[in-house]
């Protein structure tokens, strides 16, 4: 990155709990100034208001309409747009504004955490997610990866694969790619009941997920097909991905195991030299002989893997913080990477531990 200047930062998503980690993430960030945050539902409230967690950081920092955020990036040199809108909202947004910071020639760069911009052509998107795209002519633009597998975005935009497929991701392209297993891979995953977002519902209404522990559209989960466009196009491989998704009983967190046939005999020790080989550059992914632990990575940016083979199968574990690396920490990685600053700027911090 020339020059020392702090870079505007907008949020795009208003009060949900993506956004208020966005806003954590940045509020700390050595590079990024918080600049804007859009909430079309309560423009001119306090935004501390929605997050009051964050209140010794955002001062008076309120919310803005569409129009005021699109005026702002208008009148930017530079700017980073966060993407934490709804799935199926996210695109128009941002695609308006990315409109307005090309008429006025402002340097905008788009990570967006929703699913909108995650596949390479609109009757791909409409097909699971069962409604016309709101930018299809934007697809183009996105690159959709985890950053651990991919050195540099060929795109000026990125769309954050989300937190299943994150996990997902981490513990299975190294089989692909590294072509140590048949192309049929068995998923199950478990998520905290942040995952479900901010408005209640009946799977995270606390006395009906408190010490219960449940599947959910086993086989049927939208993000699988997300799952297997990135990992193919993260490993060359092509494979199938069957995905049997739990709710757990706590709030942060994805805990995600991945079985499949080896394709020629390996014990334990060397599936995990081959992840520690794979993973050797990734400042915040880390292998070990031990079992990952949620409590391991929640609140943070690190994943944490493991793996167990008897020559015929092999397990890959691996732990993530839903909101975090799954999420607001893995976009302002890649934000990190698409301004050219150390992708582990402002995530260095560590697991809380006793969440």
């Amino acid at each position: 990155m020339s020059g020392e200047a702090r870079i505007p930062a907008i949020v795009l998503g208003g009060t949900g709990y993506v956004s208020g980690e966005l806003l954590r993430l940045l509020a700390a960030h050595p590079h990024f100034d918080i600049s804007g945050v859009l909430s079309d539902s309560q423009p001119g409230e306090a935004v501390a208001k929605a997050f009051r967690h964050l209140a010794p950081v955002l001062g008076d920092l309120r919310f803005q309409g569409q129009q005021e955020i699109g005026a702002l990036v208008a009148n930017l040199p530079r700017v980073a747009i966060f993407g934490a809108a709804p799935h199926g909202v996210s695109a128009a947004l941002i695609d308006a504004l990315l409109t307005r910071a090309e008429a006025a020639g402002t340097d905008a760069h788009v990570v967006d955490i929703s699913a909108d911009f995650r596949y390479s052509s609109a009757a791909e998107y409409e097909a699971v997610y069962k409604h016309p795209h709101g930018a299809p002519a934007r697809l183009a633009q996105f690159t959709c990866a985890v950053p651990e597998h991919l050195a540099r975005a060929p795109t000026r935009h990125v769309a954050h694969p989300g937190c299943f497929a994150t996990a997902t991701l981490l513990a299975s392209v190294p089989l692909l790619a590294l072509d140590l297993v048949t192309p049929a891979l068995f998923v199950a995953g478990v998520t905290g009941s942040t995952g479900s977002g901010r408005k209640p519902v009946e799977g995270t209404h606390h006395p009906q997920r408190h010490s219960d522990f449940y599947s959910y559209n086993a086989l049927s989960h939208r993000h699988a097909p997300e799952v297997a466009a990135c990992a193919a196009a993260a490993s060359g491989v092509t494979a199938d991905f069957a995905f049997v998704p739990h709710s757990g009983p706590f709030a942060r967190g994805i805990h995600v195991t991945v079985q499949a046939t080896l394709k020629a005999p390996l014990d334990t020790a060397a599936v995990l030299a081959a992840l520690t080989g794979f993973y050797r550059d990734a400042p915040f992914t880390s292998v070990s002989s031990e079992a990952p632990h949620v409590k391991d990575v929640a609140a943070s940016n690190y994943a944490r893997l493991s793996a167990a083979a008897n020559g015929r199968s092999v397990a890959v574990t691996c732990v993530v913080d839903n909101l975090d690396k799954g999420a607001a920490g893995g976009a302002v990685q890649w934000m990190n990477r698409l301004f050219g600053l150390s992708e582990a700027a402002g995530l260095t911090a560590p697991a809380a531990g006793w969440t």
